[in-house]
């Protein structure tokens, strides 16, 4: 007869001591939910902020997050300023009132700062842009000129008397404080169905519709205040990187106009030392609590000589405006300034949302980089020149104090080259036009007449060209999507005397290469 093993005589004192354990973790798990349960029935009455909530009540809360309201907080008697009930003017997301329907032109009204002694020129620049029965807006002069309704241009009005209001800056002028009060005087005129004010000056060429692409990104029942900084970093600095430059020109959403109309007489009474009318804005948002929306769209240029770089190289964004076009070389060569303007709205009038967009590519066969900038130029440099420098805009410009320093701009700038094979060859737009046929916009670029210094490359030169056609299809949406460069292609040609080019959409995988 075997014998058993002692082993499996003996209780297992491991397995014993793991009962015990889950044992008293249970009753130590009900004996703190027990205390829990009974401090929750003791404090209910004491605190009615905390109660349980029920799933009639998560219905509740659901179906309030759906729509989200401003409610002010009920009356107390603190004194605590953030449980204060908020003013009438606070803003308050009412849904009825949330009228977000697609901007129009029409929506937008134009304060237009001028000078009388200046009129007779500038107002050249307004007719560029302006157009009778579309746009609104008003001209506000410090003298009454002599104008006749035919001519196409805003409404002219006198500024108000700014004589008792301070002014001490030994180098600015008076005239800042008129033109300071341009949005509040034109929101006094009382016109109905406004969104924005758009402030510019005289010198200021708009691209309207970009000007409604733009302010169409943002709630114009909010408080917005949109432009852009100087292209000079010195400027900048002196002024405020938070400053929108009036020149350039800036909007306004309509309550916020309204507010500043309310204060605005008080508030640059407190700031004479301050030099122009755009930084006294600057001050008065400053106290209303409105920081800048930067939109680079916006171009003051406080620069001199040839926007060639600027304008040849673009940012990826709309161009809204053009300022200080007397001070600048015209745009076109051989031009003048308000003749070569009326060439690129022609552009403007196909396509205006790709107007002066930039689009780069590469002629593999004959190693020349190409630079589309739509509706103004086109440059072919020989060799093979990478996009990251093509989209830096070249320093044929500049800066404010008339300096050649690459240190002074608020942006990146390339030198110009002073290789003889690498001088850009320019072709500047001739004539532009729709073909009804094709559905695409057909322009024409004639080769810009100049010398070119020797080059030893062996490569084919673009001095052979006599001109550049490049085809195109309107985008009006082109901004509604996720900002990108167009691509273009170089397309088969019959003739060795023209290039043809292809600008649009990028296809799947298509990059910038050679």
């Amino acid at each position: 007869m075997s014998q058993m093993n002692p082993s499996s005589q003996r209780p297992s004192i491991g397995l014993s001591s793991h009962r015990n354990s889950i044992t008293w973790f249970f009753i130590l798990i009900l004996l703190i939910y027990s205390l829990y349960s009974s401090k929750l029935i003791l404090n209910k009455d004491d605190n009615p902020n905390c109660s349980l909530t029920s799933s009639s009540d998560i219905s509740d809360k659901q179906k309030l997050e759906q729509v989200v309201l401003t409610i002010p907080p009920p009356s107390t008697t603190t004194t605590n300023s953030s449980q204060e009930e908020p003013t009438e003017n606070a803003v308050v997301a009412d849904p009825s009132h949330d009228n977000r329907d697609e901007l129009q032109l029409n929506d937008i009204i134009f304060g237009i700062a001028a000078s009388s002694k200046l009129w007779e020129k500038r107002k050249e620049y307004i007719k560029l842009w302006w157009r009778p029965g579309e746009t609104r807006g008003v001209v506000w002069l410090d003298k009454p000129v002599v104008s006749t309704r035919d001519e196409g241009l805003p409404d002219i009005r006198i500024s108000g008397n700014t004589s008792d209001f301070k002014y001490t800056n030994r180098q600015g002028k008076r005239s800042a404080l008129r033109i300071s009060r341009v949005v509040s005087e034109t929101l006094r005129l009382g016109m109905k169905d406004v969104k924005w004010f758009v402030m510019g000056d005289d010198d200021t060429v708009f691209i309207v519709e970009n000007v409604v692409r733009v302010l169409s990104k943002y709630d114009h029942n909010q408080y917005y205040y949109v432009g852009s900084s100087s292209e000079s970093h010195i400027q900048n600095l002196f002024f405020s990187y938070s400053m929108a430059y009036g020149g350039g020109g800036f909007a306004i959403s309509y309550p916020l106009a309204k507010e500043l109309e309310k204060m605005q007489d008080r508030c640059i009474q407190r700031y004479p030392g301050l030099y122009g009318s755009d930084d006294r804005i600057q001050a008065c948002m400053a106290e209303l609590g409105v920081p800048l929306t930067k939109e680079i769209g916006f171009h003051q240029y406080d620069v001199y000589g040839n926007l060639l770089g600027l304008l040849g190289a673009h940012p990826v964004t709309p161009l809204v405006s053009l300022h200080h076009l007397d001070v600048v070389d015209p745009i076109f060569p051989g031009m003048k300034r308000v003749e070569g303007l009326r060439r690129l709205f022609e552009s403007v009038e196909q396509d205006s949302a790709s107007i002066i967009q930039q689009s780069i590519c590469y002629d593999t066969k004959r190693y020349w980089s190409i630079s589309v900038s739509w509706g103004y130029v086109v440059q072919i440099i020989r060799g093979v020149i990478s996009p990251r420098e093509l989209q830096t805009p070249a320093r044929t410009f500049l800066n404010w104090y008339r300096r050649a320093d690459y240190t002074a701009y608020a942006f990146n700038t390339r030198p110009v080259s002073k290789h003889p094979c690498q001088k850009p060859f320019l072709f500047y737009l001739k004539s532009v036009k729709y073909d009804e046929k094709r559905r695409q916009i057909i322009g024409v670029y004639s080769r810009y007449k100049e010398s070119y210094p020797y080059c030893r490359w062996k490569s084919d030169s673009p001095e052979k060209l006599d001109s550049i056609v490049v085809l195109k299809k309107p985008d009006s949406s082109r901004w509604k999507r996720s900002p990108r460069r167009d691509c273009c292609r170089v397309l088969p040609s019959r003739k060795e005397s023209v290039l043809y080019l292809w600008v649009g959409n990028c296809r799947q995988g298509e990059i910038s290469e050679l």
